[in-house]
């Protein structure tokens, strides 16, 4: 499913990366969202895709629209704005059918200009365990084309939740993981257009909707200190990154005399991060030195945790060379009873050739 709103511009290359796969089995719709650019005409030059004409719903509603013209097994919602690389569905596929208990598997992605220019990776999160509690804590998947859905989960969970104007992705990442397992895998399938315009630009949306959809998980967490503890420092997470950013928007705001903007965005601020409304008192020094101490201890915390790892790959390797070093010494100790056992066969056949035949 492709939804689409405007974005005509980006639309057919998103659907030749979809024609392109090397997986041959799959059906491609694309929902034209109320666009008032030439979206539905781009769509109706590839013969192979079918397009769903609707008013304008937003995101949500777009999908929703697409699952419910869907006829496959497994499910994939491609951005307009990205592109699949060729073998996506083979492996969302082949993990799939790997882990038949996950109603979802996700993978990484490439960073591409607008232009289609790559662009630094992002960072390649790989997660096992407890999904949900990791989710929690931060969202680790995006964007939404790196995962295949088993189309059934939708009939237990419902669609995406039409209040959401962005960040209802990670509002069902968050709803299916808390109920059925999910993973993940290291296989990079989509490209990701990181652009000024695009709608994760715009910092007052993103951090109301997803602390929104954190706070959503309230209910379903009480009484459990682990995910008590990663639902915090994901809420945390949520009002340092994207407060930041929306502070740095305020303020460009005031110097325009955009005083619309800023009494809207700080509204925002205000609901979702109080705090933020003294930080656009305190100078940008302050503020920067703040998020960089914040981020060295983030790093710490990491490098505590691979200190760990590596202290327990070395005992490992430690208690795999003491277990090899008793294996050889049983080896040896084989041996021997080997080469007294034929010493004894020996002399039993020499003594048996010295006793005449009438006494055998």
């Amino acid at each position: 499913m492709i939804p689409c709103y405007n974005q005509a511009y980006f639309l057919s290359e998103a659907i030749e990366s979809a024609l392109s796969q090397s997986y041959p089995n799959f059906e491609i719709i694309v929902v034209d969202d109320g666009s008032t650019d030439d979206t539905s005409e781009v769509a109706s030059r590839y013969q192979k895709v079918r397009i769903v004409r609707q008013d304008n719903q937003g995101l949500p509603g777009a999908r929703n629209a697409g699952l419910a013209e869907s006829t496959g097994e497994y499910v994939v919602f491609l951005d307009a704005d990205d592109r699949l690389l060729p073998e996506a569905l083979e492996v969302g596929v082949r993990e799939l059918e790997a882990h038949p208990e996950c109603a979802f598997v996700s993978g990484r992605c490439d960073n591409v200009a607008a232009d289609g220019r790559p662009l630094p990776a992002p960072p390649r999160l790989h997660v096992e365990g407890d999904h949900y509690q990791a989710l929690l804590r931060r969202c680790y998947i995006w964007p939404p084309g790196v995962v295949m859905y088993r189309r059934a989960v939708f009939e237990c969970v419902g669609g995406f939740d039409p209040s959401y104007r962005s960040a209802e992705d990670y509002e069902m990442y968050l709803r299916i993981a808390r109920r059925f397992p999910v993973c993940n895998h290291k296989k990079v399938v989509v490209e990701y257009r990181r652009y000024a315009t695009s709608m994760t630009s715009d910092r007052a949306r993103m951090l109301s909707y997803s602390v929104g959809a954190l706070r959503a998980q309230r209910q379903h967490i009480k009484g459990n200190e682990q995910y008590t503890e990663a639902y915090k420092a994901g809420v945390n997470r949520r009002r340092w990154v994207q407060g930041y950013r929306l502070i740095e928007g305020i303020r460009a705001h005031i110097r325009q005399r955009e005083w619309g903007e800023v009494f809207s965005d700080a509204l925002v601020l205000a609901r979702n991060y109080p705090r933020g409304l003294a930080l656009l008192l305190v100078n940008k020094q302050h503020i920067e030195r703040r998020r960089l101490t914040r981020r060295l201890h983030a790093l710490v915390q990491s490098l505590k945790v691979y200190e760990q790892r590596l202290k327990d790959l070395a005992d490992t390797q430690k208690e795999l060379r003491s277990t090899s070093a008793k294996e050889r010494q049983e080896v040896q100790q084989l041996k021997g009873r080997i080469q007294r056992l034929e010493r004894r066969m020996q002399n039993l056949d020499q003594r048996a050739q010295n006793v005449p035949n009438d006494k055998v």
